[in-house]
């Protein structure tokens, strides 16, 4: 069906799903290879887990009553009985791996990430989809702050060698499961007379998750929010000193950061770090990456009681940040082969793919159409050069070198012809 004919599709995409055309993946490949690059210079190896795993892991993992849990997540039984979920997020999923393949035994501090899609059953918006991709990383091993200040660090360099435009760091710490009760305790008793002007989902969170009311983004309650009690005054004496520590490693680097009392993650398992990266160009949805330190969720999933710490990166926010801030433009062919008749079709099958062999973009024409028919192809896919070669040029052992860019051409000799459009390729 030809698009403009007034029939509806038979079949389109879900809501929420998006193609990434040809056009666009260009981005992505690029961040890709710029997240490999920079990853691998701290030491963070590729790890590549399956998108579907057992509920359960997500359950327990990121807890019950948390949205993704409760609302969010794509879910179903098998032929078994046995309840599925596509991942919602990653990091369930790579400490399950971890723990499965007992990666710990291999050496004590592991260093991984992970590049991949997610989904959760949410409204769609600007920047959030139901599928959607992430840039995972997460460091397993150790407890100390200088793994904090290290994939902080990390974060940030890579975040600043893309074209983002502005971006702040946001950090605070959530203490531990010793000092964090008392503070959730005082902000209840804080909450628990201004219900009336909370939004819906935060009157629910109350009672199950307060601290996800600090970061909701109704206006109603970040008013009742503005003079909540923060939690510095409550963190014990360990969970201070992490987070001095923390701090003196990122002064003496010169990573700018903004104290936030009022940053909090919206999964139960995180404890002490957590850290935001925002940007004030895409609206309410301005964080493009966050993370935190989850000390008890190895343990909670049934492996040693390793500390880790990690975060997560939104590509398509990334990619709406680096399209605002640069034009990236497709690649277009090298050269396209002309040929006319047999022998110099024959021939060009040859040619191409040797060229193809040493990295270049060659392109064909896939019937026996003329030269103009041909030359038309050419500029169409934009290529940069045109080698014309018919019964003529194989006769006389010369073939003709058009370039597209000038519209100027030489000859050249069909003997070596791969070796000598090896050199002029390479070098423009």
């Amino acid at each position: 069906m030809k698009k403009g004919d007034g029939k509806r599709l038979e079949f389109q995409s879900i809501k929420g799903f998006k193609d990434i055309l040809p056009g666009e993946s260009i981005i992505w490949q690029e961040l890709a290879t710029e997240v490999r690059k920079k990853f691998s210079t701290f030491g963070f190896k590729e790890i590549k887990t399956p998108i579907l795993e057992r509920t359960e892991l997500f359950s327990r993992g990121i807890g019950q009553e948390t949205d993704i849990v409760s609302k969010e997540m794509y879910s179903f039984k098998d032929s078994k009985g046995r309840g599925l979920t596509l991942r919602p997020e990653a990091t369930a999923s790579v400490v399950r791996a971890y723990i499965q393949n007992r990666l710990y035994q291999a050496f004590p501090v592991q260093k991984l990430y992970n590049i991949g899609p997610m989904f959760r059953h949410e409204r769609p918006q600007k920047g959030r989809f139901r599928q959607f991709h992430q840039i995972d990383a997460e460091l397993f091993g150790d407890s100390g702050p200088k793994s904090d200040a290290e994939i902080i660090l990390m974060a940030v360099s890579l975040l600043e060698d893309l074209p983002l435009g502005e971006l702040a760091l946001h950090v605070n710490s959530l203490g531990c499961p010793e000092c964090r009760p008392a503070y959730k305790e005082m902000l209840k008793d804080y909450l628990r007379d201004k219900t009336d002007t909370l939004c819906v989902e935060c009157t629910k969170r109350l009672d199950t998750n307060p601290l996800r009311i600090l970061d909701c983004k109704i206006e109603t309650c970040k008013e009742v929010v503005t003079d909540a009690p923060i939690i510095d005054r409550f963190l014990c004496r360990e969970c201070n000193e992490h987070f001095h520590r923390l701090q003196e490693y990122l002064n003496g680097y010169g990573v700018p950061y903004i104290l936030n009392p009022k940053l909090v993650r919206g999964l139960d398992y995180y404890n002490r770090t957590t850290f935001e990266i925002q940007t004030g160009l895409l609206g309410a949805q301005n964080a493009v990456a966050g993370g935190g330190r989850y000390d008890g969720l190895v343990k909670l999933l049934g492996g040693p009681d390793h500390a880790a710490i990690g975060f997560a990166i939104g590509m398509e926010r990334i990619i709406a940040l680096m399209e605002m801030n640069r034009k990236f433009e497709e690649k277009k062919p090298d050269l396209f082969i002309a040929a006319l008749g047999d022998a110099a079709d024959r021939a060009s099958f040859v040619w191409a793919g040797k060229l193809r062999e040493s990295g270049f973009w060659v392109e064909l024409d896939y019937g026996l159409h003329g030269l103009k028919s041909q030359m038309k192809k050419a500029g169409r896919l934009q290529a940069g050069k045109v080698l014309i070669v018919g019964d003529e040029e194989m006769e006389s052992g010369k073939g003709i070198l058009r370039d597209m860019a000038v519209k100027n051409q030489i000859e050249l000799d069909l003997e070596n012809i791969v070796s000598v459009l090896e050199g002029i390729l390479k070098n423009g």
